[in-house]
C-alpha cells in the first residue's frame, strides 16, 4: 500500500537573511529546500496554505513540491518548522528533498484502537510507552500511521513489543524489537509512581484503599 503525497505550490524567494521579516508581515512564510545531490533553494509560500499541508503531512508524509512557473516535482519530507515562541506564527519551513525509490527513514506516530481485556480484568490503564515507531522505506511506502490493536492485551500484565507490531510489506522497523510500546498499569502501580514522582513513597494502606474504592 503507498502513501499519497500531499501537494504543495511553493514560490521562489529572493527576500533573504533579516528582510524575511517583512515577508511573514504579509503572511509569507519563508521555506528552505534541500537534500543529497539538490541545490539548497531559498523559497516562501502563503502561510494558511503552508499551515494545511504541515496538518496533514506532519513529518512522516511526503510532499510533492513544486515551484511556480517550473515543471519539475520534487518529493519531500518536513523536517523542522519553526513556530514564534509567544505569538505562535509560523516562522520557516524546511523540506528536505528524497528520491522516490530510495528508502528513507521517518517516525510515525502509534494509535491504539479498541479496549484491552487485560486492563479492564484488573480496572487498570492502557499505556502508550512508546509514541513513535522508527521505520524505513520508500518515500511513498511510509505509512501514515501504526495501528496497535488492544484486543491483543489480555494478560493483565502482559505488554506489546515494537517486533510485535504488524508492518506493512517493505516497511523495516529500526527499532529495537524488545522495546515495549504499549503496557498495563493497574491502579495501585499509578499512585506509586506519582507518589514516587512527588518524592514520597505512599502507605501501603494508602495504595490499597485507593484500589478498593475504583
Amino acid at each position: 500500500m503507498t502513501t499519497e503525497a500531499v501537494q504543495l505550490e511553493l514560490e521562489p524567494r529572493e527576500t533573504l537573511g533579516k528582510k524575511v521579516r517583512r515577508l511573514r508581515r504579509t503572511g509569507v512564510v519563508p521555506v528552505h529546500l534541500y537534500g543529497a545531490g539538490l541545490e539548497s533553494r531559498a523559497l516562501q509560500c502563503e502561510a494558511r496554505t503552508l499551515i494545511r499541508v504541515l496538518a496533514r503531512a506532519g513529518g512522516n508524509t511526503p510532499v510533492t513540491l513544486r515551484v511556480h512557473g517550473e515543471q519539475k516535482e520534487q518529493l519531500a519530507f518536513v523536517r523542522e518548522v519553526q513556530w514564534h515562541p509567544v505569538k505562535g506564527e509560523l516562522l520557516h519551513v524546511d523540506f528536505l528533498a528524497v528520491q522516490a525509490d530510495r528508502p528513507v527513514s521517518a517516525q510515525v506516530p502509534v494509535v491504539l484502537r479498541g479496549e484491552s481485556p487485560g486492563a479492564i480484568q484488573v480496572s487498570g490503564m492502557v499505556v502508550l510507552q512508546l509514541r513513535e515507531l522508527d521505520l524505513e522505506a520508500l518515500p511513498l511506502e511510509i505509512p501514515h500511521q501504526v495501528e496497535v490493536d488492544l484486543r491483543r492485551l489480555t494478560d493483565p500484565s502482559g505488554t506489546i513489543k515494537a517486533g510485535e507490531i504488524a508492518l506493512p510489506a517493505r516497511v523495516t522497523l529500526l527499532n529495537d524489537a524488545d522495546e515495549v510500546v504499549v503496557r498495563i498499569e493497574t491502579r495501585r502501580a499509578a499512585v506509586e509512581r506519582e507518589a514516587a514522582a512527588e518524592g514520597e513513597a505512599p502507605a501501603a494502606g494508602e495504595a490499597a484503599g485507593s484500589e478498593e474504592q475504583a
